[in-house]
């Protein structure tokens, strides 16, 4: 196993080295540059568009529905345990990176969420299918089809095996190992292994979960969607905004250390690039895997919205971004630095959810075992909606890869299925590792395909804002 995961290190370092990091910040940095800096000042009229749906849109969800499938995708593991994970593993210097990318990434998740519904195609029934496979197909031409079904390899492959199921699943267990059985008192044997009994439990239970809610399609991980992504992400913020008040003397001194740590400037004498270099991989590479901007998954669900209009479901496709990763992963960050949680992960060699389980415990004056409880509960509803959200996402990329085969996509139901009951009992650096490979491989055709229909998305928006402006259309 050893082996195996030093080989699967390599191939992420590949994917995921220089090259691929200037792509992703490049192509959001150029869309941000040829929109005008669109994220910035239209956000007002997109928190606005959020929450007021088009009377007169067809789709087969409402735009804050495909907002919060793609939400419930996107704020998972990655908020709590992958933010830990970049911190510990980058230096604190990754969360600024983090958030840079974030905020260039708006401008990216704007441009998937404009081409997803402009090319998107009607199934009847009220059925839509979009996302990067059919721009990387209608908008760039017939000879880009290969492109197309690459990109929808790989979403099968991220759904099935990395950030949809294992990863997700496999937090929730860490978490409730780590409130119920933190000393592994309780173990059963499983082909050979050992394995706590709540680990066991919690793998059937999220399992019998998942399966309730989709096999029901679209509409019913929409309806559970859209009454818990709401609800965690506030309840989740408002914890952290606890810890940060409480801690408030910490915070000035833990934003010094994250922007030093970021440009190398804490590392050893002559290890300053090398600092900054890793801390701009893991919180870019972590970013990705938390908001998903350029990775093309959002716009899957941003297609099926009721609209008419590309550019307002763009607009919407943007909050997602904002809320994930300018708000909630800075807030995890802080809360990691300012309690003590990250000088307490490197001295105890701690990882990925024990690191936030320290931040919640200690950040207030109450029990640990307290803040684990809470923690816990959290990563719970965070994990398993991004389990449906994926199971979404990787469904419609099967269904273009089959040709709208609908049998395969029932068969990889169950299969989506058991990949969540299994993933409690795989290795937490392999399930990250494989779960990065499969997010950088997707992202590299979304990405040439964004920077490819750039000036189809300049058009789209130019248009747009010309008819709202002339009140040719209602805003």
């Amino acid at each position: 196993m050893e082996s195996f995961t030093l080989f699967l290190e390599k191939i992420d370092g590949i994917v995921w080295g220089v090259p691929l990091i200037v792509l992703i910040m490049g192509t959001g940095i150029y869309l941000t540059i040829r929109l005008g800096v669109l994220q910035f000042r239209k956000l007002g009229k997109a928190l606005n568009y959020m929450v007021h749906n088009e009377s007169d849109g067809i789709g087969e969800v409402t735009s804050f529905g495909a907002l919060c499938t793609a939400m419930a995708a996107t704020i998972g593991t990655g908020n709590i345990v992958g933010v830990a994970t970049a911190v510990v593993a980058g230096g604190p210097g990754a969360l600024f990176w983090m958030v840079l990318a974030a905020c260039f990434g708006m401008a990216t998740k704007y441009s998937e969420g404009v081409l997803a519904v402009k090319y998107r195609e009607d199934r009847g029934n009220g059925r839509f299918l979009g996302g990067p496979f059919y721009y990387i197909e209608k908008g760039m031409g017939k000879n880009w089809k290969w492109l197309a079904k690459l990109f929808a390899l790989f979403g099968v492959g991220a759904g099935l095996l990395g950030i949809g199921t294992i990863t997700q699943v496999n937090g929730i267990a860490s978490a409730t190992q780590g409130f119920f059985d933190p000393n592994s008192e309780h173990m059963v044997s499983i082909f050979g292994a050992e394995y706590s009994i709540v680990t066991v439990i919690t793998a059937i239970a999220v399992a019998v979960l998942t399966a309730l809610v989709v096999i029901g399609g679209l509409s019913r991980i929409a309806s559970v969607t859209t009454i818990v992504v709401p609800f965690m992400a506030i309840a989740y913020v408002a914890i952290c905004i606890v810890i940060l008040i409480y801690n408030i003397r910490e915070i000035p001194e833990a934003v010094v250390t994250v922007v030093q740590s970021a440009f190398g400037l804490r590392a050893m004498a002559g290890g300053a690039l090398g600092a900054l270099l890793l801390a701009m991989q893991k919180g870019v590479a972590r970013g990705i895997f938390s908001n998903e901007a350029g990775l093309g998954s959002a716009p899957i669900a941003a297609a099926a919205a009721q609209t008419k209009e590309p550019v307002r479901q763009g607009l919407v496709s943007m909050t997602g971004t904002f809320f994930d990763t300018v708000i909630i992963c800075t807030m995890t960050g802080l809360t990691i630095m300012v309690s003590g949680a990250y000088d307490v992960a490197i001295a105890e060699g701690l990882e990925g959810v024990q690191v936030t389980s320290v931040a919640f415990g200690d950040g207030l004056p109450w029990a640990r075992s307290v803040g684990s409880a809470i923690l816990m509960i959290a990563l719970a509803f965070f994990a398993f909606t991004t389990i449906l959200g994926w199971d979404y996402y990787s469904e419609r990329c099967l269904e273009y890869l089959s040709g709208g085969r609908m049998k395969a996509v029932t068969v990889y139901r169950w299969l989506y299925i058991l990949a969540v009951l299994i993933g409690p009992f795989l290795t937490v650096s392999a399930v990250w590792t494989i779960a990065d490979i499969f997010n950088g491989l997707m992202a590299i055709p979304n990405l040439i395909a964004l920077l490819a229909l750039s000036g189809v998305i300049a058009a789209e928006t130019k248009s747009y804002f010309d008819r709202l402006d002339t009140g040719k259309i209602k805003g």
